[in-house]
């Protein structure tokens, strides 16, 4: 895989090009975190990182775009968890977990990846792939090889529907990575 800091949506970046995605990254991150996903817009994130408005949608569609890049970025940026279980189910619960962290401790932000993710935007439906790939290869790999594809299937959509309910308010993002352990075991037993 690419780096991920030199890569976006959109085109490959220069190093200038990649620090400028990276402060509207930042800025993006601490904006949610003071004012929610309906208090984001791209200028209000191109204003607090101190780049131009026209600059900014160069490289972000939408708030959904902006919000889906930062957490591929994080996603891909992260190593996958460790393999050390003899156990398949407890490796694909070490595979959710991790992931789910990626975010626990922000629950605007994490909020919002809900929101962006189930977005129309193009770019974002590229950004939502990429993620797919990215989980689905890292719960085979835990499963190894040979794992019926619907079972590995079944596990994204555990994952996908326990952001959903974290959206929805039915659980913290920190409570969603016990919950998944849970069903995951169930339904790896």
């Amino acid at each position: 895989m690419s780096d991920p800091t030199l890569e976006s949506t959109r085109r490959r970046l220069t190093a200038k090009q990649a620090d400028t995605v990276d402060r509207l990254s930042h800025a993006a991150v601490d904006l949610l975190n003071r004012e929610g996903f309906a208090g984001l817009t791209v200028r209000r994130v191109a204003a607090e990182a101190g780049v131009g408005a026209a600059t900014a949608y160069t490289y972000f569609s939408s708030k959904e775009h902006l919000v889906a890049e930062v957490f591929w970025r994080r996603l891909a940026a992260a190593p996958p968890a460790p393999h050390d279980s003899g156990d398949p189910a407890t490796r694909v619960v070490d595979v959710l977990r991790h992931i789910a962290m990626l975010m626990a401790d922000e629950p605007e932000f994490a909020g919002a990846v809900t929101s962006a993710l189930l977005g129309r935007d193009p770019d974002v439906d590229v950004l939502r792939q990429r993620i797919g790939r990215d989980i689905r290869e890292r719960l085979a790999s835990a499963l190894g090889p040979g794992t019926d594809p619907d079972v590995i299937d079944s596990l994204e959509m555990l994952y996908s529907g326990a952001l959903v309910r974290a959206g929805m308010g039915y659980a913290s993002y920190g409570d969603i990575a016990a919950r998944l352990e849970k069903s995951a075991r169930l339904m790896l037993s």
